[in-house]
């Protein structure tokens, strides 16, 4: 076997934003639900959070790559054509619907890692779990408000979840039922999978879990560009001893080329097909649940960027704030903003800047500028005001946005 090839580490960060959609022209307003399809086949998961300071999480993303986007056009594509469907792949995700049958393994195997509250539920209720099932089955598209349960008395819970919303996502995570849309204040409406997918995908043969993983794994790495182990099998939570074999079976067939990272620390793989541009003439608002930087040590080790979300830090403790996004331009990361934004006056509050060492603040903040306006009229805010928060901060008032 020849020796890996050495990749400069540039190179390297050039062929992952590429790979993520971020060496391609921004169609702008032009975009829509063609540019969005293809996008999301590109990325394959689009991760879903419920906090919505500045924005749902699973918006972010195409406006990162393509700009001043319709949202309606993503609505379209999850919840009315169904060529994207709602599954546990990272975490919670929209995902292409030719993934679903590459998933069934995992969830005929939901049994083996049930959770402690539906353990508990059936040993508590049995059969109760199959009545809802009859009663999606009988009453169509459900809520779990629309059943009549009661909400355990557990303060402070994240997952404070009643019998009845236990029971469905049981259902979701086993492929029983699935996800029709997400009502406007973001709660979940389930109907059977037959029901919603499209018969094409309903009908296409359930692959062997080896020869599924192995699916997932090479999609992984035509998202990724180049990756080690740990991000191929970080895209879609696979197992250590799974994904080390559908990695090796893909090398040895030519799919995934071995390749050294100077700077990495670990061997790499790269999508033979993946795009290595000169350049990258991005600029972005990166959402913290955006593909291109979810995994933070893969993050640190491309772009020497350090982050972490803060939103379960106590507010004292913040160092950067509580919703905060890393901005790209061109191949690096430049700055992070703490964005809020204020649909009751308005506004896109930008409640802390910092730009990273090194970085020319007056180029960095007349180009966050604009891109920040660019989002304030996408999010259809009026203006973009700046607290004097951030090293950055005073850069950015002095570039002409408005001060808090």
């Amino acid at each position: 076997m020849s020796a890996p090839e050495r990749l400069p580490a540039a190179l390297a960060r050039r062929i992952a934003l590429a790979a993520q959609g971020f060496a391609d022209p921004r169609p702008g307003s032009g975009a829509g639900v063609r540019q969005l399809r293809r996008l999301v086949e590109r990325l394959a998961v689009v991760q879903i959070d419920s906090v919505n300071v500045l924005s749902r999480a699973h918006y972010l993303p195409a406006f990162s790559r393509l700009g001043d986007y319709p949202r309606a056009a993503l609505d379209d594509l999850t919840a009315r054509r169904h060529v994207v469907f709602e599954y546990w792949a990272h975490e919670a995700s929209f995902l292409p619907v030719r993934l679903h049958p590459f998933l069934r393994w995992r969830m005929a195997a939901a049994e083996q890692h049930a959770w402690g509250n539906i353990v508990q539920l059936q040993r508590e209720r049995p059969g109760y779990v199959a009545e809802v099932l009859d009663r999606v089955r009988a009453a169509g598209p459900l809520k779990a408000s629309d059943l009549d349960e009661p909400r355990p008395d557990r303060p402070g819970a994240m997952w404070n979840w009643h019998a009845g919303k236990v029971a469905l996502e049981w259902l979701f995570f086993t492929g029983a039922i699935t996800a029709t849309h997400r009502t406007t204040a973001f709660e979940k409406v389930y109907d059977l999978t037959e029901r919603v997918l499209p018969a094409a995908v309903l009908e296409t043969p359930t692959p062997e879990p080896a020869e599924a993983v192995r699916e997932l794994v090479r999609t992984a790495a035509r998202a990724l560009g180049v990756a080690t182990e740990r991000d191929l099998r970080d895209y879609f939570r696979l197992r250590p001893e799974a994904a080390r074999l559908a990695i090796a079976e893909l090398s040895d067939a030519g799919e995934l080329q071995p390749v050294e990272v100077p700077g990495w620390g670990a061997p790499a793989w790269l999508d033979p097909q993946a795009r290595r541009p000169r350049w990258i003439r991005a600029r972005a608002l990166l959402s913290p649940f955006d593909s291109l930087i979810w995994e933070r040590p893969r993050v640190a080790r491309i772009f020497d960027f350090h982050y972490r979300i803060e939103i379960y830090t106590p507010a004292a403790k913040r160092v950067h704030g509580y919703y905060v996004l890393p901005f790209l331009l061109g191949d690096e990361i430049v700055g992070r903003v703490d964005l809020k934004a204020d649909r009751k006056d308005g506004v896109l509050r930008v409640q802390a800047a910092h730009a990273e060492e090194g970085v020319d603040r007056a180029v960095v903040a007349a180009e966050l500028r604009d891109e920040l306006r660019l989002m304030a009229d996408w999010l259809q805010l009026d203006d973009v005001v700046v607290a004097d928060r951030g090293d950055l901060a005073p850069d950015c008032l002095r570039a002409g946005l408005t001060p808090a």
